[in-house]
């Protein structure tokens, strides 16, 4: 609507009646006639400069398509406020006189006499006539309100019947009937990023979509696309709610495109407006992240003088763009590290969620009785301390029931605020004491903001994904929030992790023979759960994990004995009979990947 003009005001007996509507149908009412009001006004300020000699001819088709759609959601806001206005009328007589029009068809006519007055009060300075008219027009407008103030009355009292309200109006193809765009249900998620020059806005969408996987698009670029589509020459002269139209259909024509997507991030938002209208149209699917910095730490990163920077600032604001802060979900401070901005990034891209995790006894584990009481005894004190702790599991074979004595490790994770870390070192070595020689203790100590943030090794990556899917834990915060981590994160960390679990078996291949037997038995089998999970196959326990790594394409069965019988031959010290079979497989294993690397 155009700047300062004024706010329609309703007359007093349609303001009461408005008072005996439930809240929620007030509410709504209230908003459509907002937006009605303001639709009025754009229409009144296209329609103005549609009639200027200096206009091109593509400038004036650009105009009447815009007043075209501005009418249809004029027309659309006028149903919408009769489906409720109507909810006021007493049911009656079926043979009451009919009025001639709706409630909110004399709403819109008050709406645009109240624009009339204002823009001849405005012209009444340099405008004879326009200074003669307003008196009238204000005449006007008193028995406007008298008369639907009447009309009200009579038809809370059931003395008037109102006509149908739908008007049945065709815009543009009349085989098309006129429908408010909304997502895709390919659409899930879209990150705004908005804020002034050099705040960071493009660093930041290249991190979400390196990191993430989003499709990475631009305001500029996604109207340019429906202009052409549309056959407009210049959509930034739309409407504020056309504009947000045209980038939701564009939108929702990438995802249904590109279904398997599922973040997309639009950059660079600097029409407070239009972006206010989008957020209407798409509710939470849409989070608007707003970058901030002050000038001179833009100027300091941009490289360039402080008026250049000064001189792009200025044209953005001119847009609206320092006004997103206030539209947005996000306001993130750009001053710190590239940590914390990326680690703000990965919780607003990814949300963390909390997880109904199953908690187990040590006792429940397949444990022998001294792991398990000494065990018990260290989640018991680190329990005792509080929130900080957020959550302990046994990982690995103890989760998975394939836990044997004398061979496996304790695999331990805790989840700890960085405050209580020393307090849990303590506990940590007096756990060792307990256990004694009757387990070795692997402990990985995380913080809750380490996991929120995303910054995890394939390996706990994994674990998590674990426990989400039932794997048992010890102890775990109710309100303990964990990124959920999906199959597809985990075939992508196989990809990362792999290498380095092949350099390793590479490296224990030439140790002494007997005294790598564990560990190159432990890697020959994360080696083949890893290539599994690259095959889209999820296999848990050691002997299941090879029996069906010897079954990839090229790969000759492995022989490799029972875990059982491997682990008794460790323990016993009578190694020579497995070992030969495990660094064959290990041969062949190694030989398989670098055959199929090079190929």
């Amino acid at each position: 609507m155009t700047q300062n003009s004024p706010p329609l005001v309703l007359p007093p007996g349609l303001t009461r009646a408005m008072a005996t509507l439930q809240d929620k149908d007030r509410q709504r009412l209230d908003d459509t006639v907002t937006r009605l009001h303001t639709v009025n006004g754009r229409l009144w300020d296209t329609e103005n400069r549609v009639r200027s000699a200096l206009l091109s001819a593509a400038q004036v088709a650009d105009c009447k398509r815009e007043i075209d759609q501005l009418n249809a959601e004029r027309n659309a806001l006028a149903e919408r406020a009769d489906e409720v206005l109507g909810s006021l009328a007493d049911a009656g007589r079926a043979d009451v006189p009919l009025h001639t029009e709706t409630l909110a068809s004399v709403v819109d006519r008050m709406s645009v006499l109240t624009l009339r007055i204002w823009h001849s009060e405005r012209a009444a300075g340099r405008d004879e006539l326009a200074r003669r008219r307003v008196p009238a027009l204000h005449g006007q407008r008193e028995e406007l309100c008298a008369a639907l103030d009447a009309l009200v009355s009579d038809v809370v009292a059931g003395r008037r019947r109102l006509p149908v309200p739908a008007r049945f109006k065709l815009y543009g193809r009349e085989d098309v009937a006129p429908a408010e765009i909304k997502p895709s249900r390919h659409l899930r998620q879209v990150l705004a990023f908005g804020g002034l020059s050099e705040c960071g806005k493009s660093t930041s969408a290249q991190f979400v979509q390196r990191t993430c996987g989003a499709q990475r698009l631009k305001i500029g670029f996604l109207l340019r696309q429906a202009a052409h589509r549309e056959g407009l020459a210049d959509p930034y002269a739309l409407s504020a709610r056309r504009q947000a139209e045209l980038l939701l259909g564009e939108l929702n024509r990438f995802a249904d495109a590109h279904v398997d997507t599922k973040l997309f991030t639009i950059e660079s938002v600097h029409d407070d407006a239009s972006i206010a209208e989008l957020k209407q149209l798409m509710g939470d699917t849409l989070q608007i992240v707003y970058l901030d910095a002050s000038f001179a730490v833009r100027v300091e990163r941009s490289g360039t003088p402080a008026q250049a920077v000064a001189a792009k600032d200025e044209i953005k604001m001119s847009r609206g763009a320092h006004q997103v802060a206030a539209l947005a979900d996000h306001v993130i401070d750009n001053t710190g590290s590239i940590a914390a901005l990326r680690a703000r990034l990965r919780r607003i891209a990814s949300p963390p969620s909390t997880t109904a995790l199953r908690v187990a006894t040590p006792y429940g584990l397949g444990l022998p009785a001294a792991v398990a009481s000494a065990t018990a005894d260290f989640t018991d004190t680190v329990r005792a301390y509080g929130s900080g702790v957020r959550l302990v599991a046994l990982t690995g074979s103890p989760g998975e029931g394939t836990w044997i004595a004398g061979w496996s490790d304790l695999d331990l994770m805790v989840i700890a605020e960085h405050e209580v870390i020393g307090e849990i070192h303590e506990a940590l070595e007096q756990y060792r004491t307990a256990l004694g020689n009757a387990a070795s203790l692997g402990p990985t100590l995380v913080t809750p903001g380490e996991l929120t943030a995303r910054r995890l090794t394939p390996r706990l990556a994994f674990v998590l994904h674990q426990l989400q899917q039932g794997s048992p834990v010890l102890h775990a915060a109710s309100d303990l929030a964990l990124p959920t981590i999906s199959r597809d994160e985990l075939a992508f960390a196989a990809v990362r992790e792999l290498p380095q679990v092949m350099l390793t078996m590479r490296r224990l291949r030439t140790a002494e023979g007997a005294t790598a037997l564990r560990q190159l038995y432990k890697h020959l089998v994360l080696a083949c759960r890893l290539l599994l999970r690259e095959h889209n196959q999820w296999e848990s326990g050691p002997d299941r994990i090879l029996a069906a790594a010897s079954r990839m394409p090229g790969l000759t069965a492995l022989t490799v004995p029972p875990l059982a019988e491997v682990a008794n031959a460790w323990r016993d010290g009578d190694t020579e009979l497995v070992l030969k079979p495990v660094t064959a497989s290990v041969d062949q294993l190694l030989t398989w990947y670098a055959l199929q690397l090079a190929a």
